[in-house]
């Protein structure tokens, strides 16, 4: 059995991903204040901008936070993103550009923030949870993606510096296809998409540690193995937590009232509906496994102790013929005649061998070993 086999990497979250950090320092503060709620970064903050439509892109890194002006009333399509949310003043700076509410710009800095949607007359604000897998450590790490979307521009903040949605960026460098014919709604939709395909990425991951885990609890039932079933049972928590609102997310999207959303866009945020319910359905599978181990653990364990208490049964009994032998010839008394028997001894012997002989038999017979 290979060393994975035997020694299953369950999955865990980044510890950091459960701490709330400063969100004491919110308390008592009126709102709409901005207070970074999130880990710590001191990395800087890069600002992109792509403007396409379909027969040109530019592409830039804004440098001075005001240039972000001349976008706003662009007629081409305008998808700013912002790496990293831990500097509040250039959020706010933006929020001031685009005229976007405070309290939004506060949800963006909190990145403890709950997956939803919230409509404006000229935005739509929607932030939700990306999530990695690495194989390296066996661990989630999520993150939080926050969309703005306007009539011609598409906001994106994410919570650390990073590219995981350089696939579309390749797709609008290098075609004219459907997305670069679109508007933002679709470009929104493309990265709303991207972070479904990693929940089947991650739910792939989980199954393979699930199989091991199961593997083991059946052949080896260790104490150890609670530890990696309580793991589990943590990543399963946390992905409810953040596909279920994306379904409501993705649904109020669908709907067709929203007038940033266009027609043709709908039957492509259905289907991402379709894959979002697949992955609940997939996850709550795992979850009621995951549930389930801790009665397999249990199992085992009582099915061991009982083969073990078995055994030690099965000995005892045999033992208990020649305990009564033995017990019989060791009473002290002068006058019991076998005592002086020449083949007293040989007979006591023969006789205890013949009992042990025919009771493993009877035992062998009623496959009780």
């Amino acid at each position: 059995m290979s060393e994975i086999a035997r020694k299953p990497k369950t999955s865990r979250l980044s510890r950091k991903s459960l701490r709330n950090h400063r969100r004491s320092k919110k308390i008592g503060l009126p709102p709409g204040t901005l207070i970074h709620v999130g880990a710590e970064s001191e990395e800087k903050v890069v600002v992109s901008v792509i403007d396409y439509d379909s027969t040109e892109v530019s592409e830039s890194e804004i440098t001075n936070i005001e240039d972000l002006a001349k976008y706003k009333d662009s007629k081409a399509v305008t998808w700013i993103n912002v790496s990293g949310v831990h500097d509040v003043k250039l959020v706010e700076k933006i929020g001031e550009i685009f005229n976007i509410h405070p309290l939004v710009l506060e949800d963006i800095v909190n990145t403890s923030q709950r997956t939803k949607i919230e409509i404006s007359p000229d935005y739509a604000f929607m932030v939700f949870k990306a999530l990695e897998y690495k194989e390296e450590t066996a661990e989630i790490i999520p993150e939080q993606l926050s969309l703005i979307l306007g009539k011609n521009f598409l906001l994106s903040f994410q919570e650390r510096p990073g590219d995981p949605y350089d696939p579309i960026r390749q797709r609008i460098r290098a075609s004219a296809g459907r997305l670069r014919k679109s508007g933002p709604d679709f470009l929104a939709y493309s990265l709303i998409d991207a972070s479904v395909d990693q929940y089947f990425l991650v739910l792939e991951a989980l199954a393979e540690k699930i199989e091991m885990l199961e593997d083991r609890l059946v052949a080896d039932p260790q104490r150890e193995l609670l530890a990696h079933i309580h793991s589990l049972k943590v990543d399963m928590i946390f992905l409810r937590k953040s596909v279920w609102p994306l379904r409501e997310v993705i649904n109020r999207m669908s709907l067709g009232d929203l007038g940033l959303v266009q027609d043709s866009t709908i039957p492509y945020l259905r289907d991402i509906y379709d894959h979002t319910v697949h992955v609940i359905d997939t996850m709550e599978t795992y979850r009621d496994i995951v549930s389930g181990m801790i009665d397999i653990y249990l199992s085992s364990v009582s099915n061991r102790l009982n083969e073990i208490m078995k055994v030690l049964t099965i000995i005892a009994t045999i033992f208990i013929p020649l305990t009564f032998l033995a017990g019989w010839y060791g009473m002290n008394f002068k006058d019991m005649p076998e005592l002086n028997w020449k083949w007293g001894y040989p007979m006591v012997i023969g006789v205890a061998l013949t009992i042990s002989a025919i009771m493993f038999v009877f035992f062998r017979r009623k496959k009780w070993i």
